[in-house]
């Protein structure tokens, strides 16, 4: 057996192991980097990309980071290709839709983890600040999720009344506030607070209620409801 045919038999075996593991092993049964690797081998055959995993946790800071990660910069990535950013890409995709599928079709309030899931997934490792506001109908159940803005929450970019209008439009009777902090921590700040108290009245004048305000981070979450801030 040549060199070449000896590592290929190595790498199959390997190959093999992996999949036993995955198919009868809990949650645990493969390492953050032994799932990263066995993803990059349905499009990287017959090559050992154990070390390209290795160094797509390490650059981009994790799993999460790598399944969040943006797509031009995976594809860039030394030893990736666009193929491989689809195969990563397509994982992160399915992801958010099955969190959905939690929050759809049945009261917000009653489901409320499901729908943290759902933000965490979507917008805890963003490097930028995303502002969405979800709306409900009287049943409290999802209406639309409108992402509102691509930047920090403030009245330069978040318009209160545009926000309540946008429920009238839908018809929604209620809604959720939801924002980022890419620091990690998701303790609200004072323009939060502030932002929100108007927010909130102008829904309230129009008939509209404000049923919370989450901050979602890399930290955890934070609902300024629970905190006693609306």
């Amino acid at each position: 057996m040549t060199e070449d045919q000896d590592q290929q038999h190595l790498g199959t075996g390997h190959r093999a192991r992996l999949r036993d593991r995955l198919l009868t092993g809990g949650d645990s049964a493969l390492a953050d980097h032994e799932v990263i690797e066995y993803l990059l081998m349905t499009a990287i055959p017959r090559k050992d990309v154990k070390p390209l995993a290795k160094s797509l946790l390490a650059r981009f800071g994790g799993l999460a980071g790598v399944f969040n990660a943006d797509p031009v910069a995976l594809a860039r990535h030394p030893g990736m290709g666009e193929t491989s950013a689809a195969a990563v890409k397509i994982v992160a995709l399915a992801t958010r839709r099955l969190a959905r599928t939690g929050v759809q079709d049945q009261p917000v309030l009653a489901s409320w983890q499901a729908l943290i899931d759902y933000l965490t997934v979507d917008m805890a490792h963003l490097k930028h600040e995303r502002v969405r506001a979800l709306y409900l109908d009287t049943r409290n159940r999802l209406v639309s999720d409108e992402i509102l803005s691509e930047g920090s929450l403030d009245e330069a970019t978040i318009h209160p009344r545009e926000v309540v209008k946008k429920a009238l439009d839908l018809g929604a009777a209620a809604l959720i506030m939801v924002h980022n902090h890419p620091s990690g921590s998701p303790e609200p700040s004072r323009a939060d607070i502030q932002i929100t108290g108007r927010i909130a009245e102008a829904a309230r004048l129009l008939g509209i209620a404000l049923h919370d305000h989450v901050i979602i981070g890399r930290e955890g979450h934070v609902s300024l409801r629970s905190k006693g801030l609306i």
